[in-house]
């Protein structure tokens, strides 16, 4: 029965993400029409051989999909190299659910450590900082340039929390793991550390490294005082913290779909009179009388997608 829990464990935590991107990669994203260009109302043409044009969106090709009117921008599509960090926590923390010596020489001496520095007393801050991250990837848009637009940031984070709290919960009430301070059986992995690190590797993506280092920082600290505090073992931190991770590399995968489901390049286009363009003050290039939208500062040849729709911003990060 162990056995069969953990072979669907990790099926469960790291299958789900390779099969969304498949599904995002190979989905019928784009209907017939706008790939054959027969239908104006499904896409925008691609630009007329008159119409100027920024030299530089030659750059730009491998961020959009090629001639289906979709952009995509580099971080949105799926690489299995995405996978190694969420792969590598996770091991070590599933490891520490099923291996005795794990928890006899890892998670049993860093909990006495912990228990010897705190004196039996909680520090409860890590119930607030954990969400630090997150609020910083949705605001930070604001004063710091950024990837996507407020929209598209507030989907990303309802997808990713979405798949976070899918696979946190699924896996904690399969495995049942004893909490190091209660009878609760709940303890893998750490729904704490798998918001603060979904969090962080947002932030990572979306604004670089040096955003994304004090955003892992707090991320840390928030797994340690979950030890500290005698909530979670150390296999149970590792856990979230992949889950966090493979949460956030989702939300961003699904985005170009959530982008033709919810018609968010015409809703920009609306609100800005037919010029699809940054939400976060940038400009776009113009193509043919509209604006495909600037993606660091190059232009992109993409035909964009116009489709009316009567659905507003409350409908468009509908799940």
């Amino acid at each position: 029965m162990i056995h069969v829990r953990l072979i669907l464990s990790v099926t469960l935590a790291l299958g789900l993400g390779p099969a969304l991107a498949f599904a995002q990669k190979n989905g019928d994203f784009v209907s017939a029409g706008a790939e054959n260009g027969a239908s104006a109302h499904e896409t925008v043409g691609f630009m007329s051989p008159g119409a100027e044009y920024d030299a530089s969106a030659h750059e730009t090709a491998d961020s959009v999909s090629a001639g289906a009117g979709q952009v995509v921008l580099p971080g949105e599509e799926f690489r299995w190299r995405q996978m190694i960090a969420p792969t590598v926590l996770f091991a070590g923390g599933v490891t520490g659910v099923y291996s005795q010596w794990y928890k006899d020489k890892v998670n049993a001496p860093v909990r006495a450590y912990a228990q010897e520095l705190s004196g039996g007393q909680r520090l409860r801050f890590d119930n607030w900082i954990q969400y630090a991250p997150v609020v910083s990837y949705v605001g930070l848009g604001f004063g710091v340039q950024s990837e996507h637009d407020f929209v598209e940031r507030i989907c990303i984070t309802a997808t990713a929390y979405a798949a976070q709290g899918i696979l946190t919960n699924a896996l904690k009430y399969s495995i049942r793991e004893p909490r190091p301070d209660s009878d609760a059986h709940n303890s893998f992995p750490s729904g704490h550390t798998a918001t603060a690190f979904m969090g962080a590797e947002m932030v990572r993506k979306e604004y670089g490294g040096w955003w994304g280092a004090g955003a892992y920082a707090v991320a840390a600290t928030t797994a340690v005082m979950r030890i500290y505090n005698g909530r979670h073992w150390t296999s149970d931190v590792l856990g979230g913290a992949a889950i966090g991770i493979l949460s956030a590399d989702i939300g961003y995968w699904l985005l170009p779909l959530e982008r033709r489901l919810f018609r968010l390049d015409s809703r920009r286009s609306r609100q800005n009179g037919g010029s699809v363009s940054r939400l976060d003050g940038r400009s776009g290039s113009r193509l043919n009388g509209r604006s495909a939208s600037r993606l660091d500062g190059r232009s992109s040849l993409a035909a964009i997608a116009i489709l009316p729709t009567p659905y507003g911003l409350s409908l468009s990060c509908v799940f």
